[in-house]
């Protein structure tokens, strides 16, 4: 059967065009003007459009990378600009990438890129343009990002010019591989790395957890005295590396600390020490093993009144999660701007009822991110791009701590990647996982356990959304008569919340109560 060829815009004034006109006025008597216009229209003027990029791209990876076959993601990135190792990708001006699927790679052998997905278009939409390409293998060894994970293998960037002319196939050897970052102790910055028996026993392999520690000036001259301490959870992307900047936290409203930076980050993304079907018992093997480690060598007070847990964001969430999961084990948290501690507010959506989280109920696009009332990321595009990554991204990470793990072995999908539309049945697993909602289910228990000990501060403009969990925590806790602390303030964002007034009332609030303990020890 014959298919007419798409019609493509000419300027009005194109003498061929003119041509045709008049030709199809003649024509159309006999009913032809429709079909012979766009029958010769495409050819004679414009053209096929090409593809913009080369006829193929070859890769091959060595025995540096790997001595076995590779099973896994493959990545190709198109940068305008070269990196020092790899592209890491941005969440406000990602770079296009593409990724496909193998199975049985095996080193030397040429591989035919053909990407199964994409951002934010297919690979033959590559814009015109110079681009800076590179493969990564994402050999999943255990880091957060599969674009910048160690021991993960890449090639080095290939400069190619786009412009819509036939270009030779262009091949990239991986032959690189991706080396850990270093922690540079100090004098009065320790690393702590020890092995989990908990989460080996749970993952069938080694696993180990790390803490940077920040020891207090005095700590040296005296070996028998004791310390309280801070134990400072990060928000997504972060890591203990942010202990070798924290010397000047170990004096906290003029009480000297142990200060401990924790290493939340996961292969699946942030776990947030909170045991999960995913990621394992990580919460239970911070305060059975790590901690305690961390105390016992460092000198720490050893009660629970002398443990207070902090954190921004996810680590804000991360430090409220631990001090209502072990209200007897913490003396106090002090949780700033948390991710959504309610999850009928996610960001705006509510995973229990609503039907999409791309789209609201008038079919406008959901809003992910802003600055002041600009919005700077979208639930659509932002979840398109992590489907690339297929693991590791901020909302999959969500996925693989609050719901089960599915079948295949990866965590169970909360929404439909291609449409949003979300699965009330997965959703209510997150239960489990629903602050506000274990509160107000468990507080004849916690309630007296977690009395002076819950602060919670958060901007009303936050870049993220997170500001309506917050309220509606609030409103729960003060229903419930509960003394925590829960303030919004004013004008404030993701960032800008942390500003000096804040931080010297934090210290302070701190301080007073780990006074109380310390007279007590004394």
């Amino acid at each position: 059967m014959l298919k007419w060829p798409r019609l493509v815009m000419c300027p009005r004034d194109c003498p061929i065009v003119i041509q045709l006109h008049r030709t199809c006025r003649m024509w159309n008597r006999l009913g032809f003007a429709v079909g012979l216009y766009a029958l010769l229209i495409r050819p004679v003027c414009a053209g096929e459009p090409k593809s913009h990029v080369p006829a193929a791209f070859e890769l091959t990876f060595t025995d540096k990378v790997s001595v076995q076959p590779f099973a896994g993601r493959v990545f190709l990135i198109a940068a305008r600009q070269p990196a020092a190792t790899t592209h890491r990708q941005s969440w406000y001006s990602p770079v296009p990438f593409f990724a496909q699927d193998v199975k049985d790679w095996k080193p030397g052998d040429k591989l035919t890129f053909e990407p199964q997905v994409h951002f934010p278009k297919p690979l033959a939409e590559l814009p015109p343009g110079k681009y800076h390409f590179q493969a990564i293998m994402d050999l999943d060894l255990g880091g957060q990002n599969p674009l910048s994970a160690p021991g993960n293998g890449y090639s080095k960037f290939v400069a190619v010019e786009v412009n819509g002319k036939d270009t030779p196939t262009v091949g990239l050897t991986l032959d690189q591989v991706l080396q850990p970052r270093q922690f540079k102790e100090k004098e009065r910055v320790k690393l702590v790395d020890i092995e989990s028996k908990l989460l080996s026993q749970f993952h069938g392999k080694p696993l180990r957890l790390r803490a940077g520690v920040a020891l207090p000036k005095s700590h040296a001259g005296d070996p028998k005295r004791r310390y309280p301490v801070v134990y400072e959870i990060p928000g997504f992307g972060g890591d203990h590396f942010g202990a070798q900047f924290a010397e000047g936290r170990t004096a906290v409203g003029g009480v000297e600390v142990i200060y401990v930076v924790l290493d939340p980050s996961c292969r699946l993304g942030h776990h947030v020490f909170a045991d999960s079907d995913n990621n394992g018992p990580v919460g239970k093997a911070l305060v059975e093993e790590l901690i305690p480690h961390i105390e016992k060598t460092h000198h720490g007070l050893g009660v629970p009144g002398g443990r207070i847990v902090t954190g921004h964001s996810s680590g804000g969430w991360s430090s409220l999660w631990l001090q209502i999961s072990y209200p007897e084990f913490f003396g106090g948290c002090w949780s700033t701007a948390p991710d959504s501690v309610d999850f009928r507010d996610f960001q705006r959506v509510n995973v229990y009822k609503d039907d999409n989280i791309f789209f609201d109920a008038d079919g406008k696009t959901r809003p992910l991110a802003r600055r002041g009332d600009k919005v700077m990321l979208e639930y659509k595009p932002f979840a398109e791009m992590e489907h690339v990554f297929r693991r590791g991204g901020q909302l999959f990470s969500f996925e693989a701590v609050f719901g089960p793990k599915g079948k295949d072995g990866w965590p169970v999908a909360v929404w439909d990647r291609a449409t949003g539309k979300i699965d009330h049945a997965a959703a209510k697993t997150w239960e489990r996982y629903d602050i506000r909602l274990i509160l107000e289910r468990n507080w004849d228990t916690l309630g007296p356990k977690l009395k002076g000990k819950i602060h919670v501060y958060m901007g009303d403009q936050d870049t993220f959304y997170l500001e309506g969990a917050t309220i509606l925590l609030q409103k729960s806790l003060k229903d419930l008569g509960s003394d925590a602390v829960v303030e919004v303030f004013p004008g404030k964002d993701h960032g800008s919340l942390m500003d000096k007034g804040l931080r010297q009332r934090i210290a302070k609030e701190m301080a007073d109560s780990l006074k109380v303990v310390m007279q007590a020890k004394e």
